[in-house]
């Protein structure tokens, strides 16, 4: 049986999906992978990239661009690995760092996933957990007081700004740029939900595997580089209306009538107002 299916969800990003598919086949060894290829619907060659360059991948070319959850659906549905490793297409893996991961799932039952360190390439290291939103840390995060206070473990709870990235701990919530998953955890929790096209998908699905007994962690025993937003950031305005459009849905999911009727009412009302504070300070910079 294959140890690691290795799904990637590209969109218009050829060369940074070249240098991920190289990582893959030069720096794994010791564990059997296959790796899933989900395209959609790039207008930059990325699909014949693969086809030519690398026909050992799994190339699933879509007509659309379905969206970030339902495209790694896709490719978790066709993937046989006993793990799935999500990685974005701007990971560039290191020698060793799939194999421990492996090894730390086989060693480590209750865990449902567990992330990796990722490094930006100037060698920083990115905050890539974060707890998950509770209308108080949304209430923090409003007030400026994470910025205010970035070493309180209770103002800056939400980023986890006091913390140094230099432990192995459970965490609530890893981002999927690169993320492994026990197959059974993913069995019995379900996929992506597809309603959270590009973001929270990752936070509502570590919700449910806490949910359901198992534990998500992070390990800075292994790195990889992450370029970070390779995709968004070529329609950044759209891509701060979806992540909030998204973080209010994810509060509809998981917090209404589960809280305080008044704090939640806040909390909505700060993630909205939040949304265009946002939108007006990347209009301004882009007349700069």
């Amino acid at each position: 049986m294959v140890d690691v299916s290795v799904c990637i969800v590209n969109w218009n990003t050829r060369e940074h999906l070249r240098e991920c598919l190289r990582s893959l086949q030069e720096n794994v060894a010791g564990v059997e992978i296959e790796v899933v290829v989900v395209d959609n619907a790039s207008a930059d060659g990325s699909a014949d990239m693969v086809r030519e360059e690398h026909p050992w991948v799994k190339l699933l070319a879509q007509d659309e661009n379905t969206g970030y959850a339902a495209g790694n659906n896709v490719a978790m549905w066709e993937a046989g690995g006993r793990y799935k490793l999500l990685l974005n297409a701007d990971i560039v893996v290191r020698p060793g760092s799939v194999e421990y991961l492996v090894d730390f799932l086989d060693e480590h039952e209750k865990a449902g996933a567990v992330a990796p360190r990722l490094r930006h390439k100037d060698g920083s290291i990115q905050r890539t957990c974060r707890s998950f939103p509770d209308p108080e840390v949304v209430l923090y995060e409003a007030l400026g007081l994470r910025r205010l206070f970035p070493r309180s473990r209770r103002f800056g709870k939400y980023r986890m700004s006091w913390w140094d990235y230099d432990d192995e701990r459970v965490v609530d919530q890893p981002m999927a740029s690169a993320l492994m998953l026990r197959d059974e955890a993913l069995a019995e929790v379900g996929p992506f939900d597809e309603s959270f096209r590009i973001f929270f998908n990752d936070v509502d699905l570590c919700r449910r595997l806490w949910d359901e007994g198992w534990e998500v962690w992070f390990t800075p025993e292994v790195e990889m580089l992450h370029e970070g937003g390779a995709s968004t950031r070529q329609v950044w305005g759209d891509m701060i209306v979806e992540s909030h459009r998204s973080l209010m849905a994810y509060y509809r999911k998981h917090y209404r009538g589960k809280v305080f009727g008044p704090v939640y009412g806040l909390a909505m009302a700060l993630l909205g107002a939040g949304m265009y504070v946002r939108l007006v300070g990347h209009a301004l910079r882009g007349r700069r």
